[in-house]
């Protein structure tokens, strides 16, 4: 199969994927479940959303803050309004083309901040990494205090642990083969495989070399932290949910998650899937569904509107450049 066809479909299967579910869910819902579906988004307390809103924002200004902390062992510390801009832009990029936005970022950088690209997208890397470490600490969290829950919604949706660890040993093989061929190799194309891959080795490694690491450390629990708070919040713009404790909105959270990871910016996916986890507590499809509608809508805007605005703002602050 061509190369083209195969990025074309990558970036249009998941928007499929995630418009198919839409139309299935709407086509198996009754009228009188739609109809309570959007009330309860139409009556959704406008303080409550407003609040995940601002939580949401501050998690990327945060964000922005704490790539300086992995850039300033590079030679470069960006304004905060700067790396600010283009979080916003990536995360805009990605709801449109899935994982665009990180290439479109470490291009920002470069060209606004004279970072080479490969050592820009090795700090975006890095804090990708990070991510993954905080994600696996919550999911481990939502086992610890809510097993049973957990393992039996994995299993309903086809999670096969035992077989997830073979892929990932084998990945593991699989790339340290590669890399070992490459670190070997004099052909052309591997050097300049070689090359990109030190450049990124660099920027990953500025973690070891930074001066700052508790505050790198203090943003990312904060980052964290505002995610759960976010997602916590929605809970009382619906009457059903009010009663939720942190565990169980845990594993909501960690269900919402894996929705991100499958659908381009949740899209779909990530109502499915938290009305999914929150049925497992009792809640209705109806005020499932409305929660994580809510949520998803109201973080969608605000990418949108932010994203929008950081196109226009970074060139234009930064003519000079």
């Amino acid at each position: 199969m061509p190369a083209s066809i195969k990025k074309t479909l990558r970036i249009v299967v998941p928007f499929l994927l995630g418009f198919s579910l839409i139309a299935f869910i709407y086509g198996n819902t009754s009228e009188e479940n739609r109809v309570e579906i959007i009330k309860n988004i139409s009556n959704a307390n406008p303080f409550w959303v407003g609040l995940s809103v601002l939580i949401g924002i501050l998690s990327h200004i945060s964000r922005a803050i704490r790539w300086n902390y992995l850039l300033k062992p590079l030679g470069q510390s960006p304004k905060v309004s700067n790396n600010f801009f283009m979080v916003m832009i990536a995360y805009l990029a990605n709801l449109g083309v899935p994982r665009s936005g990180e290439f479109l970022r470490a291009t920002a950088l470069t060209t606004y901040e004279r970072i080479s690209f490969e050592k820009g997208f090795g700090t975006i890397i890095t804090e990708r990494v990070v991510d993954v470490i905080m994600l696996l600490l919550i999911i481990l969290g939502a086992l610890a205090l809510q097993t049973n829950f957990v393992l039996g919604y994995l299993q309903d949706y086809g999670f096969n642990l035992g077989f997830s660890i073979a892929i990932l040993v084998l990945g593991t093989v699989g790339l340290t083969i590669f890399l070992r061929l490459i670190r070997k190799s004099k052909d052309g194309l591997l050097l300049k495989v070689k090359g990109f891959l030190n450049g990124m080795l660099e920027g990953i490694s500025s973690i070891l070399k930074m001066e700052k690491k508790w505050s790198f450390i203090f943003h990312t629990i904060f980052i964290w932290a505002c995610y759960v708070g976010m997602f916590w919040t929605i809970k009382f713009t619906v009457p059903e949910t009010i009663g939720l404790g942190w565990s169980e909105l845990l594993v909501a959270f960690v269900a919402g998650a894996f929705a991100m990871m499958v659908f381009p910016g949740g899209l779909g996916g990530y109502p499915i899937f938290v009305s999914a986890a929150l049925s497992l507590y009792g809640i209705s499809d109806n005020s499932g569904d409305a929660f994580g509608w809510i949520l998803w809508i109201a973080q969608t805007l605000m990418i949108i509107f932010f994203g929008a605005i950081s196109f226009v703002l970074l060139p234009l602050l930064n003519r000079t450049r």
